[in-house]
């Protein structure tokens, strides 16, 4: 192996790819242990920051709020969230001739869907009571938001531009704030999502860092 690929292979664009893993390891952690707080050691009953921002989130519904909400909660979710969105990157990805980074998208959006969906059976929180769209079973962690926080990432790494990373954590705020809005999440399901998204996307970008640093380079020309 040349000093050139062995440098490439221990790197992503400049970042070392341990301390990538450990951030990703790390986030899926602190998810977890985030889903017993809520679940195992309160006994299941909402947090008082929770009951809080419940609160404050369902006093600020307003007609131009509710369109909003309801909006994110298309885009989050169901089958344009999970289906349509990532394949319609892939797709636009793999024009653009960026197959590696088709195949992250796709991978990372499964992947957080996968463990979003593990989390909620193995942990079981019930929703607000103030809901007010149909949701499925379980409130931690929320599937939008770590859906959100799959795509900021990976769009960041595929893009690595600092309005891209900025634009990304922006869209994910918006999307947990909307799910807090319609009463479909406590704010510490939204936590937990964010924490999950970022974790896998992460963990898949150390894994694929080698392919997808090739890719970009001769994108670059």
């Amino acid at each position: 192996m040349t000093s050139e690929s062995a440098e490439t292979s221990a790197t992503v664009r400049g970042v070392r790819r341990a301390p990538v893993v450990i951030a990703g390891a790390s986030a899926l952690v602190l998810a977890a242990l985030l889903g017993m707080l809520v679940t195992v050691w309160t006994g299941s009953m909402p947090l008082a920051v929770d009951e809080a921002w419940a609160e404050f989130a369902v006093s600020l519904r307003t007609p131009v709020g509710d369109w909003f909400a309801y909006a994110m909660n298309t885009v989050g979710g169901g089958d344009i969230g999970v289906f349509v969105v990532p394949i319609g990157a892939a797709i636009v990805l793999l024009i653009v001739r960026r197959p590696w980074g088709a195949l992250y998208f796709i991978a990372a959006s499964a992947a957080s869907a996968g463990v979003v969906q593990v989390l909620k059976q193995l942990f079981g929180r019930a929703r607000p009571e103030d809901m007010i769209v149909v949701s499925d079973f379980g409130s931690f962690p929320s599937g939008h938001v770590a859906n959100a926080a799959t795509i900021a990432v990976v769009v960041g790494v595929l893009v690595p531009r600092t309005w891209v990373w900025v634009a990304g954590a922006v869209y994910t705020l918006l999307m947990a704030f909307s799910r807090t809005y319609l009463g479909a999440h406590w704010l510490t399901d939204t936590v937990g999502g964010a924490l999950a998204g970022v974790g896998i996307a992460l963990l898949l970008w150390a894994a694929l860092a080698r392919p997808l640093e090739r890719e970009r380079r001769i994108r670059a020309g």
